[in-house]
């Protein structure tokens, strides 16, 4: 991750996206280069600065994130477009992942989730926050015990793409002892003794029934 990383925020809520602006300024290789308040200005800002990654709120005064998110992918195929929402997903999910959409997250995301999304989407990552993947979780209300935590997810996801657990460390920033022990969880929480048997059960649990 040496090369330095452009990020523009569109959100009408300047505690939000100020907020969202200090916490990813504050690593290393990523560079806030705007915030834009509306649809019109966000799509503006993408055509002339050319950013990396936009972190965009879905509900905007002029138009909706569909709609915005649409219009910056015409604009700039490459772009990686993480989705801020505070309302039930589901229903516009398929739209969304059609737009080419890198990733989705809740409003109450904590500054680490943050953080994981955009280190996520710099290595080429489709990532979804915690609390909306459980929505995508077999329909149940409650916890049976298998529910992964962010980082068993993250994990998860380099399994899935053949990931050593070295590798695996270097990638979200962690010790090699550290994955070690979540991989150990993670086989504990789906009752498995492997890799394939993970990746078989992970993709099972996030197929609906």
């Amino acid at each position: 991750m040496n090369r330095e990383w452009t990020v523009l925020i569109v959100d009408d809520h300047p505690a939000m996206a100020f907020g969202t602006k200090m916490i990813l300024e504050a690593r290393e290789n990523i560079r806030v280069i705007g915030i834009a308040s509306s649809g019109e200005e966000g799509l503006s800002l993408v055509k002339s600065e050319r950013p990396d990654i936009v972190f965009l709120d879905f509900h905007l005064p002029d138009m909706t994130g569909l709609e915005v998110a649409s219009g910056m992918m015409k604009t700039h195929e490459e772009l990686k477009i993480v989705i801020f929402t505070g309302i039930d997903f589901m229903p516009i999910l398929n739209n969304l992942l059609s737009l080419g959409i890198s990733g989705i997250m809740s409003k109450d995301s904590s500054e680490e989730q943050i953080t994981n999304m955009v280190y996520c989407l710099i290595e080429g990552q489709t990532a979804i926050s915690l609390e909306l993947f459980r929505q995508l979780q077999l329909g149940k209300g409650e916890d049976d015990g298998t529910a992964l935590t962010d980082e068993e997810i993250n994990i998860m996801n380099q399994i899935i793409k053949g990931a050593t657990n070295e590798q695996i460390a270097e990638v979200i920033h962690m010790s090699k002892r550290s994955v070690d022990n979540y991989v150990r969880k993670i086989y504990d929480k789906f009752g498995v003794k492997s890799r394939a048997q993970a990746i078989e059960k992970f993709i099972q649990m996030k197929r609906p029934v």
